[in-house]
């Protein structure tokens, strides 16, 4: 279990926290969801939990023991809102690749099929995949790590309706044996999909009660 307990962060020169005092638990196999408006403060709670802000105060735990930000990055897999913006490879093979002395052709093939890429030419250059794939190549470069805890940034923001229904299918196969995060302005998407549900308002995180935003 990842728990986050008294998590606060201020950006310098800011008379406000940006997170104040956020407790989260995240179970393996248990789908979680933060909802919130745009500028609410989701992205700096990813940010926090997978180690790439460090918080003003508080501490995060992973399987009851303090875990650093360096630990953190290591452990949580984030794939964000625009990862195209994030790709760094030449190719499809290239982006699984990085980070990753030696990775067989069998596995890079294995965790494509996975995210239903299946058959996608590791010549392909990223930028040239739709916007649905990208996010699919994405979790795959996530996956190959195999991290304890994905997180999840907007995963199906301008997306079209037809490709959200596979994301949402390909986030339920992906959760059932780690713990698994999305944050996102879109709730109602995610209703039939996750167990723990929370509302991030002025840097409070509070139990929603009903996944649909007002």
């Amino acid at each position: 279990m990842l728990e986050l307990e008294g998590i606060r962060y201020r950006v310098a020169g800011s008379p406000a926290d940006l997170l104040a005092g956020v407790n989260l638990a995240l179970r393996p196999g248990v789908p979680a969801l933060v909802a919130g408006r745009s500028g609410s403060g989701k992205t700096t709670l990813l940010e926090v939990i997978s180690g790439l802000a460090r918080p003003t105060a508080g501490s995060v735990r992973w399987k009851g023991e303090v875990v650093s930000d360096r630990q953190r990055r290591w452990l949580c897999g984030l794939v964000f809102q625009f990862p195209e913006r994030h790709f760094l490879g030449l190719s499809v093979g290239q982006e699984l690749r990085l980070g990753h002395r030696r990775v067989p052709g069998e596995r890079l093939e294995a965790v494509l099929a996975r995210v239903g890429l299946a058959g996608l030419s590791l010549q392909q250059a990223p930028e040239r995949l739709s916007g649905g794939q990208q996010r699919r190549l994405a979790l795959a470069v996530q996956l190959l790590r195999d991290p304890g805890v994905l997180l999840l940034d907007e995963p199906t923001a301008g997306l079209d309706w037809s490709v959200r229904g596979e994301v949402l299918e390909l986030i339920r196969s992906v959760s059932s044996d780690r713990a698994l995060l999305v944050v996102t302005h879109e709730p109602d998407l995610f209703e039939d999909l996750v167990g723990e549900r929370w509302r991030l308002e002025a840097g409070h995180l509070e139990t929603a009660q009903a996944l649909i935003a007002p």
